[in-house]
């Protein structure tokens, strides 16, 4: 079947090599809109999306997602746009995490369909469990009691995109 969204699907790939060229403001709220859009359970609408441009505040959430990974090396990939995801604790909300991993999902289709790259960056939940992480959410503005789910590498990609790796066989199932 011929779509544009199942082609963005089938084609967006984790980039890890971004141009040091910042996205237009433009593509930045199409990307974060898209992540609104995402489902939520019970229409609940509980994740956090902050976006962060600001050179220092890059420096900082690059050094501690570092210090939580254990390598010396810059785990947003030179990205110039970060996007962290925060939600409820689970234990407040059951579905915290999901609803915030759907949130990250629509957001790297987004970028994909208007031609930017995205990688998902892990670690957010422990960085931000730290008394330096609750003391960079307050910083965002965000309300207490939230947890990292994830973030985003956003920019354009520095090369190529490359063909996807086969899919395993027997990958689904149908049972009628």
């Amino acid at each position: 079947m011929k779509n544009e969204v199942i082609q963005a699907l089938k084609t967006r790939r984790s980039i890890r090599r971004f141009k040091t060229e910042q996205i237009t403001e433009q593509e930045l709220q199409t990307v974060l809109e898209a992540g609104t859009w995402a489902p939520t359970g019970m229409g609940y609408q509980d994740p956090w999306i902050v976006a962060v441009q600001d050179e220092n505040m890059k420096a900082q959430i690059c050094r501690m997602n570092r210090e939580v990974w254990g390598k010396d090396i810059d785990p947003f990939y030179g990205a110039p746009t970060y996007i962290l995801v925060f939600a409820s604790d689970p234990e407040k909300w059951a579905n915290a995490e999901k609803d915030g991993t759907l949130v990250l999902g629509n957001m790297m289709i987004a970028a994909h369909a208007i031609g930017l790259g995205s990688c998902w960056i892990n670690r957010e939940k422990e960085m931000f469990a730290t008394e330096e992480g609750k003391e960079l959410m307050a910083k965002m503005g965000l309300p207490e009691g939230l947890i990292g789910i994830g973030a985003l590498a956003v920019g354009y990609p520095e090369l190529p995109i490359k063909e996807p790796k086969p899919l395993k066989e027997n990958y689904y199932r149908i049972i009628k």
